[in-house]
């Protein structure tokens, strides 16, 4: 089924291991071939330290003052550490909007004492500056510190202690050991939690999952675990629920572990499994847009939209969850506008609404004239705030996806629809007379195609508009270069017509090929300046790392002869070890 399968059987029949080669040896320290449960376990021993607490709160120093109405105040250390989460983010717009600050003084009034609360009452009349400065010239000293012995010494031990656990005799390593230290919550797009305190994780808050026969992680002296758990069936390691969403956090394996990578894997052989019956699967649902029964021909909508725009399904929100963010299924008649005709194309549908995380998806598309007709059939006798596909729900939706294809969901064809258009893209961006960086903006771009697909946005960094300044400034101090190494070369020419010696013909020569240099660098720095500006506001890691089939990477980098490190760095190739392994150059997802 895949390339160390004969030299896995081989070494099942205790054949000499020096039959087996290399590229064999390393995909069998995979070790997916060993025999898997049938029970629905995932392990049948686990071992580990538990997790790192987050450090306890250090009370700012007497010089570091805060005032409140002009006049200073001294703040209980309870509601003085709140205040630092706001000061430590002064610099930040999340700061200056209306709903962050709000939740902010809410929370921030919970952990003052009675006296604090009847004096401050008003967040404009609060002065956080001198704590902000604190923080920043901390900030700037941590920045300027060379590497500190006794600090790489404790961060060494500390990984060694709590990084790695047993897991059926295998070291493996663990992706984040350290809970998360108490702050403001941010989200992302307009989320109407914003400011919100993420409170402080304590012993008794977390729930350990361990074998029975292992040694059990301690609780610090004096404080004791919420529960201690033995379930084989799960592979997280620690888990507790958050403050803010009321949603469960988890400690989990790194995802260069056994079975993150095998569970990779399998992920993007069912969206390939997908490719080999995605015909059968569309033709069905264009048949169901005529059914005679509504249900029928809703979920056939839905599905088209799931396919073609690689919408989310749109799961329940969990408890507590306020914002309003819908999916598919959830959508409402105020959540898209129909159009007969528009810019020039007809039948267009348009989507508004908040998705996943409160980011806006906005997106104006046209779609095939029997589901414009149905969409404005869903429409009829709705209010705005009905439910679109009223007749459906996520449930239902992914127990016929179930019935189409063996563990096909909409995460699915998210993950197939994703990995088969950077395929497209990168065949038809890529030209094998580009350079090495042409080749890696074409790229990017193949990769952008897939995240504005998957609707992967972000803010521009806060320092965008600098780091654009600054590469400007390089790109026109190298044309200044170029233009001085041009009349170099002239003036070389001009001396070789009246010496006609070796020497000038020599300096002609070395004077062309610092052109070159210097024209190869601009080229450089324009594509580095291309890439930032397109990039500004697509996130490009979010469909990289979850959507992307890495052996489409992997393949495209040896076909072209990319450093593969030019495309993931250090810890996405531990992530994808098997891919970079397993891919040829002639890898069709």
């Amino acid at each position: 089924l895949w390339p160390c399968y004969i030299c896995m059987i081989k070494m099942l029949d205790l054949v000499c291991a020096s039959t087996i080669t290399s590229r064999c040896c390393t995909l069998l320290d995979y070790r997916w071939e060993e025999e898997r449960a049938t029970d629905g376990s995932k392990w049948r021993f686990l071992e580990h330290k538990g997790p790192v607490m987050a450090a306890p709160y250090e009370p700012l120093p007497s010089k570091v003052r805060f005032f409140y109405d002009g006049k200073q105040m001294k703040l209980a250390p309870q509601a003085e550490e709140v205040a630092t989460f706001f000061a430590k983010m002064l610099d930040h717009e999340y700061t200056t909007k209306d709903a962050f600050r709000k939740n902010f003084f809410k929370d921030w009034r919970k952990e003052m004492t009675s006296e604090e609360k009847s004096k401050i009452t008003d967040l404009k009349k609060c002065n956080f500056n001198e704590m902000g400065e604190y923080f920043k010239a901390q900030s700037e000293a941590r920045k300027a510190m060379t590497k500190d012995d006794k600090l790489v010494m404790e961060n060494e031990r500390l990984l060694q202690e709590y990084g790695f656990c047993i897991m059926d005799n295998h070291k493996e390593r663990i992706a984040n050991f350290r809970i998360e230290p108490p702050g403001l919550f941010r989200g992302r797009g307009d989320h109407p939690k914003m400011g919100m305190l993420k409170r402080r994780i304590r012993p008794e808050d977390i729930i350990i999952n361990c074998s029975k026969d292992s040694k059990h992680p301690k609780p610090p002296p004096g404080t004791k675990w919420k529960e201690l758990r033995h379930d084989n069936k799960v592979t997280w390691l620690v888990s507790w629920t958050e403050s803010i969403q009321g949603s469960i956090k988890y400690i989990m394996l790194n995802p260069s572990s056994r079975i993150k990578g095998e569970k990779d894997w399998q992920k993007y052989e069912t969206a390939r499994n997908l490719k080999k019956c995605v015909d059968r699967l569309r033709n069905q649902y264009r048949e169901d847009w005529k059914s005679k029964e509504m249900r029928i021909r809703q979920r056939a909508v839905a599905l088209y939209f799931i396919d073609k725009l690689a919408l989310r399904a749109g799961n329940e929100k969990e408890e507590g969850e306020s914002a309003d963010t819908v999916g598919c299924c959830s959508l409402r008649v105020e959540h898209i506008n129909l159009y007969p005709e528009k810019d020039g194309q007809e039948f267009v549908v348009e989507f508004d609404f908040l998705g996943k995380d409160s980011i806006r998806y906005y997106n104006k598309v046209p779609v095939e004239k029997r589901v414009f007709k149905n969409l404005q059939l869903f429409m009829e006798n709705k209010q705005p705030e009905d439910d679109l596909f009223d007749r459906l729900n996520t449930s239902i939706l992914n127990k016929h996806l179930q019935e189409l294809m063996d563990g096909l969901t909409a995460k699915v064809f998210r993950t197939y629809n994703a990995s088969i258009t950077l395929q497209q893209q990168l065949k038809e961006l890529t030209s094998p007379d580009e350079n090495l960086p042409a080749k890696i903006l074409s790229y990017n771009r193949a990769n952008r195609a897939v995240a504005i697909l998957c609707n992967h946005q972000r803010a521009p960094p806060k320092t965008f508009e600098k780091s654009m300044q600054n590469l400007q400034t390089k790109i026109d101090a190298k044309k200044d270069q170029l233009s001085d190494a041009k009349r170099d070369v002239k003036s070389a020419k001009a001396d070789l017509k009246v010496r006609r010696d070796e020497k000038s013909k020599k300096a002609v020569e070395t004077k062309k090929k610092a052109v070159e240099r210097l024209e190869e660098q601009l080229m450089k720095l324009e594509v580095q300046a291309t890439d930032r500006e397109e990039n500004k506001q697509i996130a490009l890691g979010t469909s990289k790392l979850n959507y992307l089939d890495p052996r489409i990477s992997v393949a495209w980098c040896k076909k072209w002869g990319i450093p593969i490190e030019k495309i993931y760095n250090k810890t996405q190739r531990e992530k994808f070890a098997w891919a970079i392994d397993m891919a040829e150059d002639d890898y069709e997802f």
